[in-house]
């Protein structure tokens, strides 16, 4: 077996999922919502299969999803691309995101990471060959800073991979840290290769500003979306890669090795739903964001320590108000023992250094899945209230 991949330990999501399952557990730790998805887009897919076409096609994609792909980026973040020559169809960010890696570095090429990351990062980096190089970003702003980048830009830095908005955190970037990444990335010669899979799951009437938008990049960017987070369907696996030509060249023939293409009923069904009206993206965005102040406000009445969320389906806690001699991994698993809630602890998301005091919710779940949750955490709040030591009772 590859050692890289022979070495890697179960992942903690696999073990609270597990836990939750074994305990009957409301599950907050998965990123996944509780209902099916749109009907109308599943039901163009279900058309789509019973009288479409389903043999292969185009390597790209469909040329209907790659027009939708680029006539929605026009019109939701301003962006001029042309659907032939830079847009790419895959099936899923992940495979978008490894292809890039295998497309873009060389053995020994060093490429900066921001932890806590996604979990396919770092060994998609290092089975390509890559150095990681990591930003360490702490609560409770997870702000990138220059001195940061300072430390990780080097001569050998040829590809950085950033995730805006990002998860685990919530956290959505300011423009003024967009545009320092975007100064290193240009004076380094470094390509940018931005993951923007929830760039429709943003909050508080921010907008989202792409790594394509920015000055200098615009040729040395590769822009990745979801559909399946767009559209809250996390099953459907359905990428979209947009970069310049010369760019998406070298990405294309990686994407050729690697699932060559995506089945053509989901793409025919995206390339509708990217046209759906604008009300309903925002709609959408407000349901998310109502169910993100629901456990809020519920966390927060309990005694816990919310951290801010400005994007994607989580929400996070610092334990160390509560008591600091907490450890987030701990706590996880004698909470979903004793109180049957699953949540996952955001060290996990750390190569190095890890920050042991968060644990992260995930709130995009039904009103009464919300509740459920809260109620069986009323215990943890009423022990900290009682004045019981919640290490003493999670250790």
């Amino acid at each position: 077996m590859n050692s890289l991949f022979a070495s890697l330990p179960t992942t903690v999501f696999e073990t609270m999922s597990r836990l939750a399952r074994e305990h009957d557990a409301v599950n907050l730790g998965q990123g996944f919502p509780d209902d099916p998805g749109p009907l109308d887009v599943r039901q163009k897919a279900a058309e789509a299969i019973v009288d479409g076409w389903n043999q292969y096609p185009p390597m790209m994609g469909t040329p209907e999803l790659r027009h939708a792909v680029a006539a929605h980026y026009r019109a939701w973040q301003g962006l001029d691309l042309d659907p032939e020559s830079e847009v790419m169809v895959t099936s899923g960010a992940t495979e978008a995101i490894a292809g890039a890696l295998l497309a873009l570095i060389e053995p020994g090429d060093e490429v900066v990471l921001f932890q806590p990351l996604y979990d396919a990062y770092l060994p998609l980096v290092q089975r390509a060959g890559g150095v990681p190089r990591l930003v360490r970003l702490v609560p409770p702003h997870w702000r990138i800073t220059e001195e940061a980048l300072a430390q990780v830009f080097s001569p050998r830095t040829r590809l950085v991979l950033f995730n805006n908005p990002h998860n685990p955190t919530g956290r959505v970037f300011g423009r003024d840290e967009l545009d320092t990444l975007a100064r290193f990335c240009t004076r380094s010669g470094a390509v940018l290769v931005s993951d923007e899979v929830w760039e429709h799951v943003i909050f508080d009437g921010l907008s989202h500003h792409s790594v394509l938008s920015l000055p200098g990049l615009r040729g040395r960017a590769v822009k990745i979306g979801s559909a399946g987070k767009i559209f809250g369907m996390t099953g459907w696996k359905v990428g979209f890669v947009c970069a310049a030509p010369e760019l998406m060249r070298a990405l294309s023939r990686a994407h050729q090795f690697l699932t060559f293409t995506t089945p053509p009923a989901l793409q025919q069904a995206v390339a509708y739903g990217l046209g759906k009206e604008r009300d309903w993206f925002l709609s959408t965005r407000a349901g998310l964001q109502r169910s993100r102040d629901r456990l809020a406000r519920g966390l927060a009445g309990l005694g816990f320590s919310v951290l801010p969320s400005a994007g994607t389906y989580f929400l996070n806690v610092d334990l160390a108000p509560l008591d600091p001699a907490l450890r987030d991994e701990a706590f996880c698993r004698r909470l979903v023992e004793r109180e049957r809630v699953a949540a996952i602890p955001v060290s996990a998301f750390y190569a190095e250094q890890p920050v042991e005091s968060v644990i992260r919710f995930c709130f995009a779940k039904t009103d009464a899945t919300l509740d459920r949750a809260l109620n069986r955490l009323s215990a943890v709040g009423a022990e900290r209230l009682a004045g019981t030591s919640a290490s003493d009772a999670y250790k």
